[in-house]
Order: C-alpha cells, then structure tokens, then sequence
C-alpha cells in the first residue's frame, strides 16, 4: 500500500458526501503515489486513548472530514507525512488539535503553509515529512522530540483517528482517538525502507497497527515517564492493502529534528 492511498481511501469517503468539496479533499487526502510500499494509516487492533495527548492534530478538510493526523510540535507548527499534504491548499487545511475527539473539543486552527521536505518524491522511500505552519499560534503543550528513537525491540505507542479494520474503506473511522502499544522491528522486516531515516513497526500478534486514517499519525517513545516524538505513520511496511497484515513503516522524526529546527525556529 502507498503512502497516498490510505489518504485516498479516506478521501473518496468525503467525496462522496460532500461533492463540493471533492477537488480539494482528492488533493489533499489522496497525495501524489507515496513512498514504494506506501502508507497506511488507521489503528485496528487499539483501544480508545487512556490519557490525554495535547500535541495531537486531526488534518480535516474544511467541511470537518479527518483524513491524516500530526503532531503539535510548537505553538504554530505542526509535523505530518507529507503525503498528507502534498498537492493540498493551505485555504483547503483546517487542523483540530488536542482533543480526543475528532468533532469537538480542543482548538480548531488553519493553516498558512506547508514546508514539504525536498527530499519526498512520492515514489521513493523516505522523507515522508512536511511541516505545517498554523494561521494561529494555539495554547496546547507541544509534544518534544525525542533525542532519539532507539533500535529493535523499544517499546512504542502510536496514536491515531485510523480505521480499526483491516480491509480498504471497510469501516468508518473512530471518533474518538485510539492508541496501541508495539515496538520497533528490525528493518530486514519491512519492504522498500530507508532504515537510516524510517521506523519499522511491528505489528502485535500479527492482526494490529497502523492504517487508514492514520497517515502523519505520532508514534511515541516513554522517555523518563515522558511520552517523547519519534515517527510519523508513512505505509504498510510489506506493500498489503489490507491493514496490519505485517509491520507499518513510519518516518523517524528524529533524524528530521535538525530540519524541522530549521524551519520553526525551535
């Protein structure tokens, strides 16, 4: 599966009801064919959230459809895949931030640009990223960078309004935001990866992860009982449609934090 697909799948859902907006949600949910073995983004196989995470962003078209997620990782910045955002609009770009529900709840922002990495081609692996500079500055605690994101066998969570079953368009997505506990996973054991700059995720016993809806999604590390940034959901890590039928592949945002620096200021 492709980066851009899960945003497609998500996409054709809002299209359909809402037609007016189709131009806009097609760019911006369904972003140029992503990285070989693109992403996929839902969580099936979690449950709902047990805490609050401030720092997280639903990506919505303007009519309210969630199509990706982020990461609040300043007062006016947000980091996602930048197959979420590519060919997109900032005018077509609303952003829900630190609330456990998609539909209300925390503060609801635009957006005034996007600074894609030069490096994201939507074919090649890596440097799925982009930063989305918000039109207003929000009052959420950002989320930290972790100062790195460990090798096999840490333990993660990743978080994420995704679908919560495996088949494409099979399900609505969650209203309520949804979390699973995994580890990182040697990555010999995911397709088409750039291990000096991607995650490989496992997949807990073989039926959970990552999957629509889920692109641009954090995947968390506990630093000193801190839950720390280090991924950003990209794609299915074994090219699969269906949804965490092998480990996912996320962007290591920690290999980015000098970029991302460079461009917020932080």
């Amino acid at each position: 599966m492709t980066a851009g697909s899960l945003v497609r799948g998500l996409l054709a859902a809002a299209v359909t009801a809402v037609s007016t907006v189709a131009g806009a949600v097609g760019a911006a949910d369904g972003p140029s064919a992503a990285a070989a073995g693109g992403p996929e983004p839902f969580i099936v196989g979690g449950t709902s959230v047990d805490r609050a995470y401030p720092f997280m962003a639903s990506l919505q078209d303007t009519a309210g459809h969630h199509f990706c997620g982020g990461s609040l990782v300043g007062p006016a910045w947000v980091v996602t895949a930048a197959h979420c955002v590519l060919d997109l609009r900032p005018s077509q770009l609303r952003l829900r931030i630190g609330s456990m529900d998609r539909t209300a709840g925390g503060e609801l922002v635009g957006a005034s640009g996007f600074t894609v990495h030069p490096g994201y081609d939507g074919h090649s692996p890596g440097n799925d990223i982009a930063l989305i500079h918000l039109d207003t500055a929000v009052h959420a605690a950002p989320v930290t960078i972790a100062a790195g994101s460990g090798g096999p066998g840490t333990r993660t969570r990743i978080i994420g309004w995704g679908q919560t079953c495996p088949q494409p368009n099979g399900c609505a997505i969650p209203q309520t935001l949804r979390q699973l506990d995994t580890q990182l996973v040697d990555p010999a054991r995911c397709t088409h990866i750039d291990a000096a700059h991607e995650l490989c995720t496992d997949n807990p016993h073989g039926d959970a992860g990552a999957c629509y809806g889920d692109s641009g999604s954090p995947q968390l590390r506990l630093v000193a009982g801190v839950w720390q940034l280090i991924g950003a959901t990209s794609r299915s890590g074994n090219d699969d449609p269906t949804c965490a039928t092998g480990p996912s592949i996320y962007t290591d945002v920690t290999a980015y934090a000098g970029w991302i620096a460079a461009h917020t200021g932080g």
